[in-house]
């Protein structure tokens, strides 16, 4: 079995991805610190407690289990805060992946799949964004993203680190076998916020903003089930061990839903009322953020089958229901 080291595996898209990994016939290798993920996820592989920042911890690591692939998740992702606290986001995001990088390189370990987004873009409207639209991020979080993207590119000039940077928005849904999910304390995701409002476990949803230029007045995002992302980064894992080169992809699925849009389909899937008010915008959001994945499509063989909204609640509901983690 072929160890892949996963930083931020105990998180929510981490966490799935080990188990596509396992799936596929590697070994995932959880590194995290448990800030915001949960060891109650780490389920299909060896886990390793530790920070992106501690070099010596990382180089313990990669001599341990002599990984021959890293996938990289850890970061910081929230918005909002990006804008508060820039430092935070740089400090982490890029200085974490920087420490990280340097040790996969050390370790003789160079091919490399890196999670990153298509906030690094920034504002684009009606458009589908892809590979070649410019990057002109609005905030902290996207630009951070965008840093480490340049840092592996030069990498790769002068080490011959092989990349795959996957760019995407929002990410939803669950394990349909219900064994791991999305479990952030304190959640602020648009649908497991609005799930935790049907089942009364917190006051209404708050949408933010509603004087957008789009047809409901809410902005527009495009949702790619948790599932069909991480079958995405498993087979950017085998196009670097194909032997193929360094590659960005976006991941979406071309077409994009407003809040509002969002708020009935829970309501039909959950068979409920999502309780809901109206508040201010977000300093940082953008009105329409839409990506296509044509490339992913023809070059990787990527199909999105289960990123439909009604599947992508479904699986996140059937979770809120029965799924939690202890610690």
């Amino acid at each position: 079995m072929t160890n892949v080291l996963v930083t931020g595996g105990a998180g929510y898209i981490g966490s799935h991805a080990c188990k596509a990994l396992k799936a596929a016939g590697f070994t995932p290798v959880t590194y995290d610190n448990l800030v915001t993920g949960w060891q109650d996820a780490v389920k299909f592989g060896p886990f390793e407690q530790g920070d992106l920042m501690d070099r010596a911890r990382l180089d313990e690591v990669f001599r341990k289990y002599e990984p021959a692939a890293v996938m990289h998740f850890a970061a910081l992702s929230q918005v909002g805060e990006a804008m508060a606290k820039p430092g935070m986001y740089w400090r982490n995001n890029v200085c974490g992946s920087l420490t990280l990088i340097e040790a996969a390189v050390a370790a003789g370990c160079l091919d490399f799949v890196f999670s990153s987004t298509c906030a690094t873009y920034g504002e684009h409207d009606n458009v589908v964004l892809d590979e070649s639209t410019p990057q002109e991020p609005l905030n902290a979080y996207g630009a951070s993203k965008r840093a480490v993207e340049d840092i592996l590119r030069d990498f790769g000039a002068a080490y011959g680190l092989r990349h795959v940077i996957f760019r995407y928005f929002n990410v939803a849904g669950g394990d349909p076998e219900g064994e791991i999910g999305e479990h952030h304390r304190p959640e602020t995701h648009l649908i497991p916020v609005m799930l935790e409002a049907v089942d009364g476990q917190r006051p209404a949803l708050t949408v933010n903003g509603t004087d957008y230029d789009t047809p409901d007045g809410t902005c527009i995002r495009d949702y790619v089930h948790v599932c069909d992302l991480v079958d995405a980064h498993v087979l950017g894992l085998k196009w670097l061990k194909d032997g193929k080169g360094s590659r960005v992809f976006n991941l979406g699925t071309g077409k994009g839903f407003s809040v509002r849009e969002v708020i009935t389909a829970a309501g039909t899937v959950t068979n409920a009322e999502v309780p809901s008010s109206d508040g201010p915008r977000r300093a940082g959001d953008a009105t329409k953020l839409v990506s296509g994945s044509v490339r992913a499509q023809e070059e990787l063989g990527w199909v999105a089958h289960r990123s439909t909204m009604p599947q992508m609640i479904a699986d996140a509901w059937r979770w809120h229901r029965n799924g939690h983690y202890e610690k």
